[in-house]
């Protein structure tokens, strides 16, 4: 890479989607983790068919305060695009060959860079046929409990999104939810944001260079549109020190060991599951789609991406919400995963990292009655709530988290930079999301055991205010897809 100069970090702020005073912070407070360089590749090894499989390509689980976790780059950036026209088999070709540019220039390592690209509705609505065609038809596959359903379907608002549901509304952020409709998402993960940044540039057209080196134009400049830049980012006890740096009124009382803004880790190995079990094709554990192996798609999955402005000043409220109280919202109430300190609020008030417990899909309904809670209140927890639903029969999730924290001005009507919750997840089907996300709210639970509003899980504390669904396919097909199969 070449000396980042003060042209080249202004430029890196606009295409990160951040203010340089954060990005500046933000850079300057993270450290660049020691990671062991792995062995050479042996003969004949390739990059995993799943794009976002790189379990083998980061370090390894560890172990903190009794609780397995594991930690992804330190960066992570998603650019969402439109395309100025149809592509055509030379923008095919154009985009496979710099894809492969990045990948002989960047190790395929938190040192370089992961690239993920993912395509929605109005990418397929622009292929001959559209949306309801024989090529779609044939291609993508149907849900195995309604074959009259695609895998791939769009984004609905939540349960409590402002603006999708009559009477939904937020204390701060009442922002309305839009489900946008971008042609394709750029998923880059790295420990460097420079190096995102330089792959952006390059991809969109913008630089010739790739670590300094001239690599020649991708040739899609006049293809693609940013419509979005959103830089997502994780590492233990940085959302502390962005928020002490910017003196955030409730600076204190995040937790100086939690990678979260809401001062809970949400990296436990326990709450992923393995690549192959959110694929169309699935694994023995789940298959929610008819693909079978060898299908176009067998190997691509859903991804949903959605945009969160986090209210912890709410969140953080002192003396209303106490440790006892957030890690209820967040986990569940039977048992309580811990009571915390004797000082509720400095520092967290209680532990950051602690176990992503399976009990069981009813463990939600049980919390909201009542039974055997904390001083005995009817109450939903976030991880209870959501694993209605969220696990395959023999507890396997059947999903993988691939969110964390931001801090910039997207959609925040005043322009001020507030935390965020980059939300993205991997899942088999647009339809399994849809019901995680009804079943995380569990609006039908709230209602039928009068829990109070109040006390369920973090529903009061998010605003969404963008959504949409991707389908990230396999890797052998990941430049615009299908395509190819026009000119046969």
């Amino acid at each position: 890479m070449t000396p980042v100069t003060r042209r080249s970090f202004l430029r890196s702020a606009a295409v990160l989607g951040i203010t340089v005073p954060n990005l500046r912070a933000l850079t300057a407070l993270a450290s660049t983790p020691e990671r062991s360089v792995p062995p050479s590749p042996p003969p004949g090894w390739s990059l995993p068919d799943i794009q976002f499989a790189i379990n083998n390509d980061i370090p390894p689980a560890r172990t903190l305060q009794g609780v397995s976790v594991r930690f992804p780059p330190v960066y992570t950036s998603f650019t969402t695009l439109t395309l100025t026209r149809t592509p055509t088999r030379a923008d095919q070709d154009a985009l496979g060959r710099a894809l492969a540019t990045i990948e002989q220039v960047y190790p395929f390592r938190p040192d370089g860079v992961f690239t993920t690209l993912g395509y929605g509705l109005p990418y397929f609505a622009r292929l001959p046929g559209g949306l309801t065609g024989p090529l779609l038809s044939r291609s993508v596959p149907r849900l195995a409990s309604d074959p009259t359903r695609f895998a791939l379907e769009e984004a609905v608002p939540g349960p409590t999104d402002v603006g999708g549901n009559p009477g939904a509304t937020k204390q701060t952020f009442n922002i309305p939810v839009r489900i946008e409709a971008n042609d394709l998402v750029i998923m880059l993960r790295s420990d460097s944001a420079w190096i995102l940044t330089d792959v952006i540039d390059y991809l969109t057209g913008t630089s010739t260079h790739l670590a300094g080196r001239e690599v020649g134009n991708s040739g899609l400049h006049a293809l693609l549109t940013t419509t979005s830049s959103r830089l997502m980012f994780v590492q233990q006890g940085l959302p502390r020190r962005l928020a002490d740096a910017h003196q955030l009124p409730f600076a204190a009382r995040v937790n100086p060991q939690s990678p979260m803004w809401m001062g809970f880790a949400d990296q436990q190995t326990s709450g992923s599951g393995p690549p192959e079990i959110t694929t169309f094709q699935g694994n023995p554990s789940a298959r929610l789609t008819t693909a079978q192996a060898g299908d176009y798609f067998d190997n691509a999955a859903i991804m949903h991406l959605s945009h969160v402005i986090e209210d912890l000043a709410q969140f953080y409220a002192q003396p209303d919400e106490p440790f006892t109280e957030r890690v209820q919202y967040m986990f569940r109430s039977d048992p309580i995963p811990s009571t915390g300190n004797h000082d509720q609020f400095t520092n967290g008030g209680g532990p950051a990292i602690l176990n992503n417990t399976f009990q069981d899909p009813q463990d939600a309904a049980a919390n909201a009655a009542g039974i055997n809670t904390y001083q005995g209140e009817h109450r939903l927890g976030h991880l209870s709530a959501l694993q209605r639903s969220s696990r395959a029969a023999d507890g396997t999730p059947i999903h993988i988290r691939a969110d964390g924290p931001g801090f910039d001005n997207l959609d925040v009507p005043d322009g001020s930079s507030q935390p965020k919750l980059h939300f993205c997840i991997f899942v088999p089907t647009a339809d399994f999301f849809a019901t995680l996300r009804r079943n995380q709210a569990s609006l039908d639970l709230q209602q039928a055991h009068n829990v109070d509003p109040s006390d369920n899980g973090l529903e009061r504390f998010i605003t969404a205010t963008r959504r949409q669904n991707f389908l990230i396919p396999p890797r052998r097909h990941r430049s615009f897809p299908l395509l190819e199969l026009t000119w046969r």
